[in-house]
């Protein structure tokens, strides 16, 4: 069993919503940040957005502002994204990841070192 587990993904129609959830073990949920990052076919890995546990701010990409929020229920120990106004670039292999670092760039891949398997979003034009 994985320590971070993503679902909700699926097919939707461009403008449409879902609602991702990323259930984490005790230990990872109780790293410093969890943020989504994104892998679309011909790509390379694109941070989507973030939660501080410290600070309480939220860090999104520009290109989902506005549209996808982050959040957390600290008692199921789930962080979910909330996509909102879905276009068919949003089409991407969706991953939670957990941050080591108290003090990290929660944009930065490198700074999270626990990852999910990742749930497949499909947006159809």
């Amino acid at each position: 069993q994985g320590q971070l587990e993503e679902s909700g993904g699926g097919l939707v129609l461009a403008g449409g919503s879902l609602r991702l959830s990323c259930v984490a073990s005790e230990r990872t949920f109780s790293r410093y940040a969890m943020a989504w990052f994104r892998l679309a076919p011909g790509k390379e890995r694109e941070f989507v957005a973030a939660i501080s546990w410290s600070s309480g701010d939220t860090y999104y990409a520009d290109s989902v502002k506005g549209r996808f929020t982050i959040s957390s229920d600290n008692a199921k120990k789930t962080v979910y994204l909330q996509m909102n106004s879905l276009k068919p670039e949003d089409t991407a292999v969706y991953y939670c990841a957990a941050s080591f670092r108290p003090d990290g760039d929660y944009r930065r891949e490198s700074d999270f070192d626990s990852w999910g398997q990742g749930t497949q979003v499909i947006v159809l034009s």
